[in-house]
């Protein structure tokens, strides 16, 4: 690690133990922040540049402990949950704010990211910081739209292709429809009963939970792995699709899951906007996973084999490819507001807003 980073990591686990910000080391991390390509992510420059990073240095020493310790329960490392809170949970929570304010009703912010990236943290590290700033919340998985399990037996029944719960097809998109709805309703008082999912359930084929019952909040965090994910309009994509779609049998099942995405393009119309967590390489899912297995097995945790996992991952490759689904969206200022790359550590790296000219 170089000399800079190490001088910023210092100045933020000093800002944790809640020591008061100095001008000089603002004026430093602006700076940093500007030399790098994620400033301009959240509107940073240097004309309003040291206002901001006042405000979000102060929030930072008033929110770091319960992040950290936040951290601590998901196994996020130490110094990571330092860097990850302050390049991205603390701005976008802000941005989040300032959005909802604009809006005059509740902001239904959308999360999509596979497996490995953050997004269940990251959705519970910004209520964090909604909370300490005055906002409701509630995080809403797109798990939580699961049909139950005798409705997913059934479709299984119907398509034996369908062997895990998670492709299109296996959620109630008009509950979720419903919901976001309610939710979004401004004018709203009644309690709003928000669905849950047990993953435990049925030996871990999972099945409906007892539901939630919240007040309206201000803001709505709706995470999955294939949240806002468009169908590809074009159907001979899938005529040289890319690895695992090798068989021709793989490539119906591709159009197929393609063609019952279609029914979750209204419940996308209820999202205000976007976050797309997107992987330096979409490969690494593997590995993350198979780190998750190995550290189950060292607590004595049954868990899958590597050649399991490669099937399991590869099984909702073949299902929506990210090449496929994700890369458009990571190029779309339409239908992206915020792309957010993670590295091979699971750390946050580059941040922005997509553009035409991408």
């Amino acid at each position: 690690m170089s000399a800079t980073k190490d001088r910023k990591l210092e100045i933020l686990e000093r800002w944790s133990q809640e020591e008061h910000p100095t001008p000089e080391e603002e004026q430093y991390i602006l700076q940093q922040e500007l030399a790098t390509g994620n400033a301009g992510a959240f509107g940073l420059t240097e004309e309003n540049g040291l206002e901001k990073i006042a405000a979000r240095s102060h929030l930072f020493t008033s929110v770091a402990s319960d992040i950290l310790d936040l951290c601590q329960t998901r196994k996020v490392d130490h110094n990571q949950g330092l860097r990850n809170l302050w390049n991205f949970w603390l701005p976008f929570a802000l941005e989040l704010i300032e959005v909802r304010e604009k809006l005059q009703r509740p902001l239904v912010q959308g999360i999509l990211g596979g497996q490995g990236t953050g997004k269940s943290t990251i959705a519970s590290a910004v209520q964090l910081i909604l909370g300490q700033l005055g906002y409701s919340s509630v995080a809403l998985s797109l798990d939580d739209l699961y049909k139950s399990y005798i409705e997913r037996q059934q479709l299984q029944r119907f398509d034996p292709r369908i062997i895990w719960r998670g492709p299109p097809g296996t959620h109630d998109v008009e509950i979720g429809i419903e919901l976001l709805d309610k939710l979004r309703q401004a004018t709203r008082t009644k309690p709003v009963v928000i669905p849950r999912f047990d993953k435990s359930a049925w030996q871990g084929a999972g099945d409906k939970a007892d539901p939630e019952i919240i007040d309206p909040v201000d803001i709505i965090l709706f995470e999955g792995w294939f949240v806002g994910v468009r169908p590809v309009p074009d159907d001979s994509a899938f005529d040289h699709p890319p690895d695992p779609i090798r068989t021709e049998e793989d490539r119906q099942f591709a159009r197929d899951m393609n063609e019952r995405l279609m029914d979750y393009v209204h419940l996308w119309h209820r999202l205000d906007r976007l976050v797309v967590l997107n992987p330096v390489d979409y490969r690494l899912s593997k590995q993350w996973r198979k780190e998750a297995e190995q550290k189950m097995r060292e607590q004595k945790q049954s868990g899958m084999t590597d050649g399991e996992i490669d099937e399991f991952v590869e099984y909702f490759w073949k299902a929506l490819h990210p090449e496929l689904f994700i890369t458009p969206l990571v190029n779309n200022p339409i239908l992206t507001d915020l792309v957010v790359e993670v590295e091979a550590d699971h750390t946050i790296g580059k941040i922005y807003r997509p553009t035409t000219q991408d």
